[in-house]
């Protein structure tokens, strides 16, 4: 774990993708009076570029680093902590260049509990597709069609599922479709990372009756435990099945 985060931190793409976020953070905060465009602006960065990243390098990483992989399973390690140890140094690394380019503008702008929440929401979906991307890259030995498949889950989860919703809400507009929004939306953790915190922000008016549906459950105490716990089992789920995939693959 050590080894795979001091190997990432040095790596020109982390240290590209900290700076990056950094000055664009500082960019939209400083060119808006209102910090509230600075966090909408913010926003659409958190939920498109920063699964996109993670994803794609942790698939990238595991691929390149299949040789170190195969000597530390010639070691007296288990698979599962070695497995594990790759997940948590890349789930580190990628935390702590999202903490260090995005925390620190949202701590200084927006000290409060809407930046708070943007904040940890943003780790969440940091730590959720690395645990997506090893799933992704244990399935398949073909790198090129591994990194396919990554991306093709991120466009999936960012632009897709949007586009399949607002067709089931088409379909079934004569019937009241309020409430298994709320279920529907717990199957995607952009979506879900979105409606929590625009709930933050005091504009879930714009969404209509159905932000006021949200508002009576994601706006409770409850709700919102019950939305970082769905967001903790989308982390936890693809990384168990990842690790028992890994325990059993043929190196």
């Amino acid at each position: 774990m050590k080894y795979v985060i001091i190997d990432i931190l040095r790596n020109k793409i982390v240290l590209a993708y900290t700076i990056f976020l950094l000055l664009l953070s500082f960019m939209l905060f400083g060119l808006e009076d209102n910090t509230t465009k600075g966090l909408l602006g913010l926003l659409n960065i958190l939920l498109i570029i920063v699964p996109m990243i993670c994803i794609v390098f942790s698939t990238i990483y595991i691929y390149n680093s299949a040789e170190f992989i195969e000597l530390l399973v010639s070691q007296p390690l288990t698979r599962s902590r070695i497995w594990l140890s790759l997940f948590a140094g890349m789930a580190f690394s990628l935390s702590l260049a999202f903490l260090i380019g995005a925390g620190i503008p949202l701590l200084i702008f927006v000290p409060d509990i809407t930046g708070i929440t943007m904040l940890f929401t943003g780790l969440l979906l940091s730590i959720i597709f690395i645990a997506i991307a090893l799933l992704a890259s244990v399935k398949t030995r073909d790198k090129a069609k591994g990194i396919g498949v990554a991306i093709l889950l991120w466009l999936y989860f960012s632009l897709l599922f949007d586009g399949i919703v607002l067709f089931l809400l088409f379909q079934f507009a004569d019937y009241p479709m309020e409430k298994p929004m709320i279920l529907i939306s717990t199957l995607n953790p952009i979506d879900l990372g979105r409606i929590l915190i625009l709930l933050k922000m005091d504009i879930a008016a714009l969404l209509g009756y159905t932000g006021a549906v949200f508002q009576q459950f994601f706006g409770t105490l409850w709700g919102q435990a019950t939305s970082f716990i769905i967001l903790l089992l989308w982390t936890l789920i693809p990384l168990w099945i990842s690790v028992r995939r890994f325990n059993h693959k043929d190196l």
